[in-house]
């Protein structure tokens, strides 16, 4: 009976605490509510770049293993995967290596067509086309000898309303619609594909590629073909996924760095809220904590509420952070610019991060005035005006 009344009491005890530290929070709901709204407005911009940011690293590697690729090989040092110039020498050259079982040369051109203003036209060699074939719901795909026709993808159909033997003007030139396939990859889905002789006359880079996609020979181990072919082949970088597509493109890094970045701005700006909202409060609450301290409470007692007060406010924060982020990263794809090719991904880590920013803030920003409190002697504060 005893044990169960020491639990009971405190049990008793947790609540009270609870209670008063609740209680604290809403004497001042207006500086309150500020408070946690600055704090969930950073934290909405750390939860939103980062889901964009890993649904632009999903559709990165989505890129670099299409077609069952084992590497992507580009040009070395170019600024922009677009501007990678590679030249049809160099895949035949890939090609005929012996630990190389297949290396199919691909042309990228993004346009604007329709509403659509990233609009991904691939060049592709139809006898490449034939070996990885894409999922056609409609028509065929293009051979050897056939000139302006295009494959568009089931999206790009749909937002262009073309079909079967219609023609789809991209850079003012005619393409016969001569099949529509489907792809799970959002950028494949809504571009087209067509003859590489077609997209080479139309960006005026005759003889050249941007990517070279390459799967590596049975019993071969992938990374020693990745070493031996960028140290024997001239001028090229292999990418093996979304972490080495940095090496070509420039876009990537700066969205990796601005995440970071924002991080570290949300917790220092969030952290002087929260800091300039606690002090208040304990400037407010000197007398009280007098008591407090008179009664028997502690030092670490009285820190322990301080911080737990600030710990609610920014959780509190981060939860409608995290909630007015995820809105705003499904805002974003509706935006045409976006909507062809970024697909928000709810990645666990972006939201474990938004809760740590909180935390951290929660931590950084009640800090000195805990401290300031538990410095206070009973008698001081007690005689505090």
């Amino acid at each position: 009976m005893g044990g169960a009344g020491s639990v009971g009491s405190l049990t008793s005890l947790a609540v009270s605490f609870l209670g008063l530290v609740a209680k604290n929070l809403m004497r001042q709901p207006v500086r309150a509510g500020l408070t946690l709204l600055g704090i969930a407005l950073g934290i909405t911009t750390v939860v939103a770049l980062g889901v964009i940011a890993a649904g632009l690293g999903d559709t990165a590697t989505a890129m670099v293993r299409s077609g069952e690729a084992d590497m992507m090989v580009a040009q070395e040092g170019a600024a922009d995967l677009t501007f990678s110039v590679v030249p049809e020498e160099t895949v035949v050259e890939i090609a005929d290596r012996p630990d190389v079982a297949q290396a199919r040369g691909v042309l990228f051109h993004v346009t604007t067509v329709g509403d659509n203003p990233f609009f991904y036209l691939i060049g592709a060699r139809a006898d490449d086309l034939a070996a990885q074939p894409p999922d056609i719901t409609e028509g065929r795909a293009f051979e050897s000898g056939d000139g302006d026709v295009v494959l568009l993808g089931a999206q790009a159909a749909d937002d262009l309303g073309a079909g079967l033997g219609d023609t789809v003007e991209i850079d003012q030139r005619a393409l016969e619609v001569v099949g529509i396939y489907r792809s799970e990859i959002l950028w494949e889905d809504s571009g087209a594909v067509a003859p590489l002789p077609t997209v080479q006359e139309l960006v005026n880079s005759p003889d050249a590629v941007t990517v070279v996609y390459v799967q590596v020979a049975e019993d071969e181990e992938p990374q020693r073909v990745i070493d031996d072919l960028t140290a024997e082949v001239e001028g090229v970088v292999a990418i093996t996924g979304a972490d080495d597509l940095g090496q070509v493109d420039r876009g990537f890094e700066i969205i990796n760095g601005a995440n970071v970045a924002i991080s570290l701005l949300a917790v220092v700006i969030g952290g002087i809220g929260v800091m300039n909202t606690m002090v208040m409060s304990v400037f407010e609450r000197t007398r009280e904590i007098g008591v407090l301290r008179a009664v028997g409470w502690t030092g670490g007692r009285v820190m322990g509420m301080i911080m737990l007060e600030a710990l609610l406010l920014c959780l509190a924060a981060a939860v409608v952070g995290i909630g007015l982020g995820v809105g705003v990263s499904r805002l974003v794809v509706l935006v045409p610019a976006a909507r062809g090719f970024l697909e928000p991904a709810y990645d666990s880590a972006v939201f474990v991060r938004a809760l740590i920013v909180g935390v951290v803030v929660a931590l950084v920003g009640a800090s000195y005035p805990a401290f300031r409190a538990t410095r206070l002697s009973p008698m001081e504060a007690l005689q505090y005006e």
